[in-house]
């Protein structure tokens, strides 16, 4: 049971101070919910993300814990917000997010009667901030754990020992973390009335953002699959002979064949997002083949 004044929510932000501020402005109008907290964890910005933070403290609509974090490492980053944050729930969001006002009540309420449980709530992605749909079934996802939106007890992550600092590029830190609580035996659930906008706009969305991430995640998952040598880690990461097959014979010319047609606005937005798409795909699965552990059994 989640008691009053019980209830951290915690974001790790870098250089986003406009989408940050945003993101603290919605967790003004939540209606319902727990006496709560957020703690901001600044992972060493240098834009105006400080400045944000502390007129958001001054504006007084909830309890502000500024939290800095010099090296860059969203492990790392949630860790320190996870020792400062004093709520037996810990609720995670991205600060690109915009939070409905029914939100961490939704939160709050699924944990009533589960003491050892992770909950999840829809992603929906949008791309300005005029648009907020409803879930829909599209926005359903069997992950166990996805920092955008999930809330977990503090307890719990304290037994596992919270995130694995290791993974220091982008990606899989959330989901190694989900596979410890899943084997210390923390329930899974899925709260249908716990979505969250997650605000993708185009000016901070660029294919070479995109591509930078997706080789660091590409890379991370050697780091996942060596701490969780199972079928299921090289299933969820796509580290299998199938996707090495790819790597080794698609032509060359096909990835800036795809970033081009990405980037032609001249082309139709359908056929940009299909060119955007499929340019990733390759780009993760070359990554994901040329950066395998020369020990590697797929190899």
């Amino acid at each position: 049971m989640v008691n009053d004044m019980d209830v951290s929510v915690v974001i790790a932000t870098k250089d986003r101070s406009r989408a940050l501020a945003r993101a603290l402005r919605s967790l003004e109008l939540q209606r319902a919910a727990p006496a709560f907290e957020v703690v901001v964890v600044d992972n060493g910005s240098t834009d105006a993300t400080a400045a944000i933070v502390e007129a958001q403290v001054k504006r007084g609509a909830y309890p502000v814990c500024y939290v800095y974090e010099a090296e860059p490492n969203r492990g790392a980053a949630r860790n320190r917000g996870i020792d400062v944050a004093s709520g037996a729930l810990i609720v995670f969001c991205d600060d690109d997010v915009q939070a409905p006002r029914h939100w961490l009540a939704a939160h709050a309420r699924a944990h009533e009667g589960r003491s050892r449980t992770v909950v999840n709530g829809p992603i929906i992605n949008v791309s300005s901030y005029d648009s907020y749909p409803n879930p829909t079934p599209a926005n359903y996802s069997g992950a166990f754990f996805c920092t955008c939106n999930v809330s977990v007890p503090r307890a719990a992550l304290r037994e596992v020992g919270g995130f694995d600092e290791n993974f220091d590029l982008y990606g899989w830190e959330d989901t190694e973390l989900g596979v410890r609580l899943r084997e210390a035996g923390v329930r899974r659930r899925f709260a249908w009335d716990a979505e969250i906008w997650h605000v993708k706009l185009a000016a901070e969305n660029a294919l070479d953002v995109e591509a930078r991430k997706t080789v660091e995640r590409a890379r991370m998952a050697h780091k996942f699959i060596a701490k969780h040598p199972s079928r299921r880690a090289r299933a969820a990461t796509g580290a299998y002979a199938f996707n090495f097959w790819r790597a080794r014979l698609t032509p060359k010319w096909v990835l800036p064949a795809y970033a081009g047609a990405a980037t032609w606005d001249r082309l139709p937005p359908w056929l940009r997002a299909i060119a955007r798409a499929r340019f990733l795909d390759q780009l993760y699965v070359r990554e994901l083949s040329s950066s395998r552990p020369v020990d590697d059994p797929e190899r």
